[in-house]
């Protein structure tokens, strides 16, 4: 099969597209032909060695952390799944990644994809998915509190806001003046330019924050909290809590590979609640190019999907 693979640390350039040999299905695992895979800002991170002091990565090293296409092979014990079945897949850590054409995954780590979504729709939906549903079921939303949503643009900051307005929250976002009508329209009652404001400025009474940014954008996050609020912050920069400064709860959504919070994005796309978001789509060969996009901050609206 073909791969994207890279053996240490470095820019873009690091990664070859190669040949490996074909993965089997091992006993509980489902092998998958993949149609499509998404490219994270974890994936350019952890390649450029950012995330070297936090994760010892096995070289050589096959990136991705999820994908999508059709199951063509079933290992033994396998109960879930049938050959032909069309799935999202999310890849374990430590083993190869979804920048392939084939990936073999335990089947407690697929999802069917509905009918009537698209492989590269579930694809977007299925890391950032996993990262919004996780985000809002740590910070518990409920009806008629007030969010903001920092990066409202991005693939995981757009499906925060489509969920929380499907909550009946009342939605504030940051983004770039470029994307304002962009996160309007995924539901955001109330966008903040961050190229035109500071949004510390401006935001009050908060009774939920979702830093997806760390560092300064974290920091000035408190002021606009009510006292009692929630910040919820993903792994991006570093971050001092100052909750107890404040009175206000900090707490990390730890983004697990839950079949379960999948199930429930997908069921939600399915239903027409929310809407996949997709930047562009590029062939597997392109993969480099991709990290070079990400990493120069050129995409900002949904994922970057490469496609085998």
């Amino acid at each position: 099969m073909k791969a994207i693979q890279y053996s240490e640390h470095g820019s873009a350039d690091v990664m070859q597209l190669v040949d490996l040999p074909d993965p089997l299905a091992g006993p509980g695992q489902i092998l998958v032909k993949l149609e499509a895979a998404s490219v994270t800002p974890f994936d350019w991170k952890l390649r450029a060695g950012k995330l070297a002091s936090h994760f010892t990565l096995p070289m050589p090293s096959v990136p991705g952390r999820d994908g999508g296409g059709n199951v063509i092979a079933v290992g033994d014990g396998v109960t879930g799944f049938a050959i032909g079945d069309r799935v999202a897949v999310m890849a374990r850590f430590f083993a190869q990644g979804g920048y392939a054409e084939m990936i073999a995954v335990d089947e407690n780590n697929a999802v069917r994809i509905p009918d009537n979504l698209t492989v590269i729709e579930a694809v977007a939906l299925t890391n950032a998915g996993l990262s919004a549903w996780i985000s809002l079921q740590t910070a518990e939303v409920k009806s008629g509190e007030a969010v903001l949503i920092h990066s409202g643009a991005g693939a995981v900051g757009g499906l925060l806001i489509q969920l929380c307005r499907h909550l009946g929250a009342y939605v504030t976002t940051t983004c770039r003046s470029t994307n304002r009508d962009y996160a309007l329209s995924l539901g955001a009652d109330r966008v903040i330019a961050y190229d035109e404001v500071d949004f510390s400025t401006v935001v009050s009474d908060q009774d939920v924050v979702f830093d997806l940014m760390g560092g300064a954008v974290h920091d000035g996050s408190y002021k606009v909290l009510k006292p009692g609020g929630r910040l919820v912050w993903l792994v991006a920069d570093p971050i001092v809590d100052r909750g107890l400064e404040f009175g206000v709860s900090v707490t990390r959504a730890m983004v697990t590979d839950d079949r379960a919070a999948l199930q429930s994005i997908l069921d939600l796309a399915a239903a027409g609640i929310v809407k996949a978001q997709v930047a562009r789509s590029m062939p597997l060969a392109d993969a480099p190019e991709a990290h070079r996009l990400m990493e120069s901050g050129a995409i900002s609206r949904g994922r970057i999907i490469l496609t085998m």
